[in-house]
């Protein structure tokens, strides 16, 4: 009988055991974040002219992590390639005649004129707790690339863009986030589609296709 009570204590304690250690590595897992938007298609004159895009994986599978100072562990990883593929499937459609999705950065496919390539560069992230002070920031550092279809260049330029939202308004960090990531994407479309045509070696490409449909 006692040997019975041993092993039930026994079988009780070890349960209870697995079910804490379970609880402390669900409290120390990273909390997941996946950016989420509808951005508004922007209403420009469109470039009558062919664009292949290419989306590297890096894009695709773009996620941050955010390290806890105090404990040095993942804290929060922000997912947000879909995020960032679903921002320009809109804004390109808007600004070209055509677009052609392509699975490689340079193709042999007729009748398109050039390939966009976007990539993040960096990503920052500021939290109220970490920079004292009374928002969610995200901040964004793109490079685009416009190249010729079999890969010469065309344009390469840099962007960024920020967005911050009030903890007043937001009281949890993943609405947080998702604001300040949301506000600093469409501010990166607006300022990709109003500058598309100043950057100097596009405004340039622009003007040999002009001259060469009007020959």
């Amino acid at each position: 009988m006692e040997s019975t009570l041993k092993r039930s204590s026994l079988g009780t304690a070890s349960r209870w055991c697995g079910v804490l250690l379970l609880g402390l590595l669900a409290g120390c897992a990273a909390r997941t974040i996946t950016l989420e938007g509808s951005y508004p298609s922007p209403l420009v004159a469109k470039v009558p002219l062919t664009v292949g895009v290419y989306y590297p994986e890096e894009l695709r599978e773009f996620a941050y992590t955010e390290i806890d100072d105090s404990s040095g562990k993942d804290q929060y990883i922000i997912q947000s390639g879909a995020s960032q593929v679903q921002l320009f499937n809109t804004i390109l459609p808007a600004m070209f005649e055509r677009v052609v999705p392509l699975d490689a950065a340079t193709t042999d496919q007729s009748g398109i004129d050039a390939v966009f390539v976007p990539s993040i560069a960096e990503f920052q992230l500021g939290l109220p707790d970490k920079t004292k002070l009374k928002v969610y920031e995200v901040w964004l550092k793109y490079n685009m690339r416009l190249t010729q279809p079999d890969g010469e260049y065309i344009a390469d330029w840099v962007m960024t863009a920020y967005g911050k939202s009030p903890t007043e308004n937001f009281q949890s960090v993943d609405a947080g986030v998702q604001n300040a990531a949301l506000l600093t994407m469409r501010e990166l479309a607006a300022s990709f589609t109003l500058g598309f045509n100043e950057i100097p070696d596009v405004r340039e490409w622009l003007q040999q296709n002009d001259d060469s449909g009007s020959q």
